[in-house]
C-alpha cells in the first residue's frame, strides 16, 4: 500500500514538471531569458522535488512571533511534515492573503521569492492563506488510481467511476491547494472563512494554551459532515522530530476537536474528490476534480 501511495505521489510530480515544460516554451524569445532567471529556483525545485510529494502546506519559520520583526512563511510540498520548499510562482498562484481581527488584506509576491511569502503580524492571531491554481495528472494505473481513493477514504468512488462509463487507463485529475497557517502573537484573537472553496476554520487559537483545539471544516462555505481529516504533529524543538499520524471524522457540524501538547506543530488536511465542476476543469477534460484543504499551527511550550 505504501509503494502504491507514492506512485500516485510521483505521477503528480511527473504533472507538475510537465506542465512547467510547457509555461517556459510558451514564454517569446525576448522575455525567456529574463523570466528564466525569475522562476529558475522553481525549475530546480521541481527537478529535485521527491516521489512522495503529497501535502502542501505554509510553514512559518516563527509560528509564534514574539517581536515586530517579519516572519518567512515557505510553502512546502511533500509528506509527513518533511517536503520540499517552492517559490513563488505567479502562474501556480490564485490567490495569498492575510487576515487579522475580521480584515483580509491580498498578499503580492515576487516571481522567485524564498521563502515565498514574508508577512509582518499583528497582536493576537494573524491567518494566512495560499490559493493555488488547477494542476492536472494522469495517474500511471488503475491500481495506482484506486489507491488514491482508498488513502483519501472515498468508498464509492470505483462504482462511480463506472457508472460515469470512464475508462480505467490514463485517468485524469485536475487538483487545487487550499492551505492556511495560523501565527500567533499573543493569545487571543480569531481565524475566519477567508473564502476558500473548502477550507479549516480553527474555532479556538493555539496561542490560549489549551488542552484541545477545535476547527470546522467548510467546503463551499457549508460544514462538510463526515470527512476524513489527517492529523499530523511534531516537536518544535528536535531538530529531527518524530512525526505522528492520526485519522479523524468530522461531526454533523463539520468539526473536529482533538488533543494538544505544548510545543508541537500541528498540520491537517482534507481532500474534496467530485466531477468535474470548475470551468477550468471542464475546459482541461478531466475526468476528476480534488480539491485540498491544509491547516498548520503551533501551540506554545509552556
Amino acid at each position: 500500500m505504501a509503494d502504491d501511495h507514492n506512485t500516485v505521489i510521483a505521477s503528480r510530480v511527473r504533472a507538475c514538471k510537465l506542465d512547467f515544460a510547457c509555461r517556459i516554451r510558451s514564454l517569446s524569445p525576448m522575455t525567456r531569458p529574463r523570466n528564466l532567471c525569475r522562476i529558475l529556483p522553481l525549475l530546480l525545485v521541481f527537478l529535485c522535488t521527491p516521489a512522495h510529494a503529497h501535502e502542501l502546506w505554509l510553514e512559518p519559520a516563527d509560528y509564534q512571533a514574539d517581536s515586530r520583526a517579519p516572519v518567512e512563511l515557505s510553502v512546502r510540498n511533500g509528506q509527513d511534515f518533511k517536503g520540499t520548499e517552492l517559490s513563488w510562482f505567479d502562474a501556480r498562484i490564485a490567490r495569498a492573503a492575510t487576515a487579522t481581527e475580521g480584515q483580509i488584506t491580498p498578499y503580492q509576491g515576487r516571481p522567485g521569492d524564498l521563502p515565498a511569502i514574508t508577512v509582518a503580524p499583528s497582536d493576537g492571531l494573524t491567518t494566512v492563506i495560499y490559493a493555488s491554481t488547477m494542476s492536472k495528472l494522469t495517474y500511471d494505473s488503475w491500481d495506482l488510481t484506486l489507491s488514491f481513493a482508498r488513502h483519501k477514504d472515498i468508498p464509492w468512488f470505483q462504482d462511480r467511476h463506472a457508472a460515469r462509463g470512464l475508462p480505467e487507463d490514463d485517468v485524469t485529475e485536475g487538483y487545487w491547494r487550499y492551505s492556511k497557517a495560523l501565527i500567533a502573537r499573543s493569545p487571543g484573537g480569531a481565524d475566519q472563512d477567508m473564502g476558500m472553496e473548502t477550507e479549516f476554520i480553527a474555532l479556538t487559537s493555539p496561542a490560549d494554551g489549551g488542552t484541545d483545539m477545535q476547527v470546522r471544516l467548510i467546503y463551499q462555505g457549508a460544514p462538510r459532515a463526515d470527512a476524513q481529516v489527517e492529523v499530523w504533529d511534531k516537536s518544535t524543538t528536535d531538530t529531527d522530530p518524530e512525526v505522528s499520524k492520526t485519522l479523524l471524522r468530522t461531526d454533523a457540524k463539520g468539526e473536529v476537536t482533538f488533543p494538544v501538547a505544548p510545543g508541537r506543530a500541528y498540520m491537517l488536511d482534507a481532500v474534496v474528490l467530485r466531477e468535474p465542476a470548475s470551468p477550468e476543469a471542464v475546459a482541461a477534460g478531466v475526468m476528476w476534480e480534488s480539491l485540498w484543504a491544509n491547516l498548520t499551527f503551533v501551540t506554545p511550550e509552556r
